[in-house]
């Protein structure tokens, strides 16, 4: 029987966030090589202004003083220092910063993060005039400020910038810069006493450089009105995984009375990042009225409800799809067979519905919960069935079509999972249609990340002969010509697998820049999910979600295709400097 692909819809694709090659260019030997360990450092900054309270402006050999003390504690290189001063200045001006109504800030970028061949734009006296051509980080950076209310300049140069301090409007800056420029600047900024954030360019080349994106929306969206900047997100999804003990689990759901609730209850304490609990905590913390109180009892039902929920899909997903290992461990039918096993995934979605119903919210917020965990699971499954009627007569798909695959399959737990948060605080009619474009875009980019490192360096060779939709594989195949099609055909048909080993498919994916393509796609889903947050009056759940979203793909790592790794470990030193280079990536 042919499978239905053409039924199967084409999700759209967001318009592509303006990505160069550049952005996977390992950084300068003085800022920290990788995102995960800016970021870790970053974490460990804000903990020691919490605990030691240095009180800004401050002095560059006192902030110094302070960095080294940062970088003994760490471990991280002397190297680092004038990095992690800068950072720590930062940080120190955090909160200063969010207390400064936007419209008295000014948004401060350099020349160099164009694309300086191909960039459009004149410049007058005061600067770089943006000519919004999409093929930078500026136009996104400019438009979001002014959005806001912010003043914005693309220049260098302290004479301009203390003259518009000097007026009395500006009272705060946001700036990105080099670090020789900003060790240059900042006897000027210490003087004027006014609060300044500079994100540090990745690179000293003054051309054609990258910043942390992430770093930036951070700053300029910092506010007062969002009274969640606080909110520790490493600490509370620490306290989510506690709960997910085999005591923890007792405690909320009451003791197993019998051997098949004790195997449910096993796979359900098993390994996970908990990021669907995790989601429904934040966006309750993030909504909920009596902010500052601890997490209620019924929290951690409704949380522990939406992991039963995920776990039981994953336990007939491995049935369903003949997986006989997770987590490092054998699948639950590989253990214990799979009627046993088919049996406690539909326990588990009993269990998810009985802690809903047992919790003492309203009947019209337990009505919205059940609702919206029940339309979660129909689309999930209908996801799951795409991909099963597929399996049976296997042909090629478009990456649209894998894609859309994606948002069924993915996206619903992630929608649940908030929707449930919401549900439970009373505010979800307000946020319900946002959360759901937030999620969509969520689910895809997790699950693209997901599929990349499913195929990556640490994939086991038998990977292809389990092969299912892939959007890498999908793009490789479009892009791919005579005999290499072919290969990829055969692949996608699970037909003659002989002799085709999963580096010889990596290899041809790089080849073809189906990996580049593919991290391109990824970056501009993560990209739309932040952006369907723009309409969101509540200032709360908008800046949580900004930050969740960094959180969970800050922990997660592509392994095996990541620029940043390859260049750090040498494997394209050669093109990383190459003239194609700064190209810009199309989708």
């Amino acid at each position: 029987m042919s499978a239905p692909v053409d039924q199967i819809q084409t999700v759209k694709v967001p318009k592509p966030v303006p990505i160069t090659t550049t952005r996977f260019r390992s950084p300068k030997k003085n800022i920290p090589q990788t995102k995960a360990e800016r970021d870790a450092l970053l974490a460990y900054i804000r903990e020691y202004i919490e605990r030691e309270n240095p009180v800004p402006p401050m002095p560059l050999d006192e902030l110094e003083v302070h960095a080294r003390k940062i970088l003994a504690d760490t471990g991280y290189s002397e190297i680092y220092l004038h990095y992690t001063a800068v950072t720590l200045n930062n940080e120190m001006w955090r909160e200063t910063l969010a207390a400064i109504p936007y419209e008295r800030r000014l948004l401060l970028m350099p020349k160099c993060l164009r694309v300086e061949d191909k960039c459009p734009a004149p410049f007058d006296e005061f600067g770089l005039l943006c000519k919004q051509c999409g093929l930078c980080s500026i136009q996104d950076f400019q438009n979001e400020a002014e959005k806001l209310g912010y003043a914005v300049l693309v220049a260098e140069g302290s004479a301009i910038v203390m003259s518009l301090i000097q007026t009395g409007q500006i009272e705060a800056i946001v700036g990105i810069s080099c670090l020789p420029v900003l060790e240059r600047t900042f006897p000027y900024v210490e003087a004027a006493a006014i609060p300044s954030i500079a994100v540090p360019l990745l690179q000293d080349d003054c051309i054609n450089t990258t910043v942390d994106i992430d770093w930036v929306w951070d700053y300029i969206h910092l506010t007062s009105d969002d009274q969640t900047r606080r909110l520790n997100l490493n600490a509370l999804h620490d306290d989510v995984r506690d709960w997910f003990t085999p005591e923890g689990i007792e405690q909320v759901m009451g003791p197993a009375e019998n051997e098949q609730e004790k195997i449910a209850r096993e796979w359900l304490a098993r390994d996970g990042k908990r990021w669907r609990p995790f989601l429904t905590v934040a966006a309750y913390q993030a909504l909920r009225d009596d902010r500052g109180e601890p997490i209620p009892e019924d929290i951690k039902k409704i949380a522990m409800a939406v992991e039963c929920f995920h776990k039981a899909s994953l336990i007939h997903d491995d049935i369903e799809d003949e997986d006989f290992g997770r987590y490092g461990q054998p699948t639950l039918h590989a253990e214990h067979g799979i009627p046993v096993a088919l049996n406690a995934g539909d326990l588990l979605i009993g269990e998810g519905y009985r802690l809903i119903g047992e919790c003492e919210a309203p009947d019209a917020q337990k009505t919205e919960m059940l609702l919206a965990a029940s339309v979660g699971q129909r689309e999930l499954c209908l996801g799951q069935g795409a991909e099963l009627v597929w399996a049976r007569n296997p042909v090629p798909l478009k990456s649209r079509q894998v894609l859309d695959i994606f948002r069924q399959k993915t996206a619903p737990a992630f929608e649940v999972a908030l929707k449930l948060g919401a549900a439970y605080a009373g505010k979800l009619s307000e946020v319900a249609d946002v959360l759901k474009a937030y999620s969509e875009n969520l689910g895809i980019a997790y699950q693209i990340r997901d599929d990349m490192d499913d195929l990556g360096e640490d994939a086991g060779e038998n990977a292809l002969e389990k092969m299912r939709p892939s959007v890498l594989l999908a793009v490789a195949r479009e892009r791919a010509k005579g005999e290499d099609k072919a290969v990829l055909e055969s692949l996608w048909s699970h037909e003659d697998l002989d002799g085709i080993a999963l580096h010889k498919i990596r290899k041809l994916a790089h080849e073809v820049e189906a990996d580049e393509k593919c991290l391109l796609l990824l970056e501009t889903y993560k990209d739309a999910a932040v952006r369907s947050l723009a309409d969101l009056e509540n200032a709360n759940l908008k800046g949580l979600l900004r930050r969740v979203m960094g959180k969970i793909f800050n922990d997660l790592e592509i392994k095996g295709w990541c620029r940043e790794f390859e260049v750090k470990n040498g494997v394209r030193e050669d093109e990383a400097v190459s003239e194609n280079a700064t190209e810009t990536v199309t989708a």
